[in-house]
């Protein structure tokens, strides 16, 4: 049997303009975001500028992290401590954990087969809750009907905050992740579509949010450094109210980021031809669900998921098992105890006990994998055919086991 060797946590070197850019911040010694010569910029302040221009909006801030840009939304939107938020039931730790570090109370909304949010679940947990915000994670890229969403969140009285963790560089009918809501986060951690090992952007066309966020993330009154901020005026009566609470990018991992942000068209097209490849070698095998994708969506394939929803746990555990002992690394969202990176809504006890019985029977069969663009298409062709093989596999055995118990009794 074949086995593949490729690695799933290898990413692709930083752009070589990006290393040199880094080494002349070390060799300066500014890497504080203000800590600039006379008429120098600094990195921050330009990554910021160049995010704000790829997403077409007015205001960038760089941050350290993607969970730090959910919390620095959620404050500069003004949540209360105990206060409801709503976000989807399948989505990872940082968000929940984004909520509860602000103060307030995730409300897990359950999602569709299709891992997408589940908008009559929205509405009636809207209304039970009096929520007036949603952090909405387009989890693993899969991004849910964005004008159908904003209707009902108007409806609704819903601010909304993307999460968009997954989906920088991906589109919805033409505009960019991100555009709809009144604030969107990004992630530059280095499983993310760019690599700066930890790292956050945040994008909004508010003037009050946009200074509040700049406040907030430690900015030492030093706003007029922000050109993809808002104007000086609009921080007087903001400015000794907001507190400090320090999450600026500095310039190194911002000249690191400076040069992907042109390569994020090109990485779509790259991670399409993987997941395509892998969509065709799985496509119909029976007993395996593919997620598909809507017309309107230009999407990033960093990640695949399949539905295995009629398999039992012993069969997915075998199933698992098998793959990774062929070299391929699989994720399953359905098992008891968290793993790595992965875990979902009950492993996160300080949200309280919640019910989203439609999200567990689909978490229950739902398998994840990693697709770098350190592989090729003949490497996602390659682990698409050990997936089926053990599929069937699987299948068969199970076939195997069942056939005493449905044979006819002879006499």
């Amino acid at each position: 049997m074949e086995r593949f060797t490729g690695s799933f946590t290898q990413q692709e070197p930083i752009p070589d303009e990006g290393i040199a850019a880094a080494l002349e911040v070390m060799r300066h010694g500014r890497l504080h975001r203000y800590n600039t010569a006379a008429g120098e910029a600094g990195e921050t302040a330009l990554l910021e500028q160049e995010f704000a221009a790829f997403t077409g909006a007015r205001f960038c801030l760089a941050v350290a992290s993607g969970g730090y840009a959910l919390g620095c939304a959620l404050r500069a939107c003004g949540l209360q401590g105990g206060e409801p938020v709503l976000t989807n039931a399948f989505t990872l730790a940082p968000v929940p954990g984004a909520i509860a570090a602000a103060g307030g109370q995730p409300v897990f909304v359950e999602i569709t087969a299709d891992l997408v949010l589940d908008f009559a679940d929205l509405e009636a947990k809207a209304r039970e809750t009096g929520a007036r915000l949603l952090l909405l994670s387009h989890m693993r890229g899969h991004v849910c009907d964005m004008e159908a969403l904003m209707a009902l969140c108007a409806r609704l009285g819903l601010t909304v905050i993307e999460d968009c963790a997954h989906t920088m560089g991906a589109e919805w009918n033409g505009l960019p992740s991100g555009r709809h809501g009144a604030v969107a986060c990004y992630s530059t951690q280095t499983y993310k579509h760019m690599n700066s090992g930890e790292g956050g952007l945040i994008v909004t066309d508010d003037d009050a949010l946009a200074a509040k966020m700049v406040l907030l993330s430690g900015s030492y009154m030093l706003y007029g450094k922000h050109p993809a901020a808002p104007a000086p005026e609009v921080f007087v009566d903001l400015r000794l109210d907001t507190p400090n609470v320090s999450g600026r990018m500095d310039n190194l991992r911002a000249a690191v980021l400076r040069p992907q942000i042109p390569l994020l068209t090109d990485r779509r097209a790259r991670w399409a031809a993987l997941y395509q490849m892998m969509e065709a070698g799985l496509q119909g095998i029976p007993g395996l669900r593919l997620i598909p994708r809507p017309e309107g969506e230009a999407y990033m394939g960093s990640s695949f998921q399949f539905l295995l929803p009629d398999w039992e746990p012993a069969r997915i555990v075998g199933f698992l098992s098998a793959a990774i002992a062929r070299g391929v690394e699989l994720k399953w969202f359905g098992a008891a105890d968290p793993v790595a990176f992965t875990s979902r809504y009950p492993h996160w006890r300080y949200a309280g006990v919640q019910s989203c019985p439609e999200t567990d029977r689909i978490l229950a069969g739902l398998v994840d994998m990693r697709l770098p663009l350190t592989f090729t298409p003949d490497d996602a062709a390659q682990i698409a055919r050990i997936l089926r093989e053990e599929a069937l596999r699987a299948g068969q055995a199970e076939i195997a086991a069942d056939a005493p118990a449905l044979a006819p009794q002879v006499q």
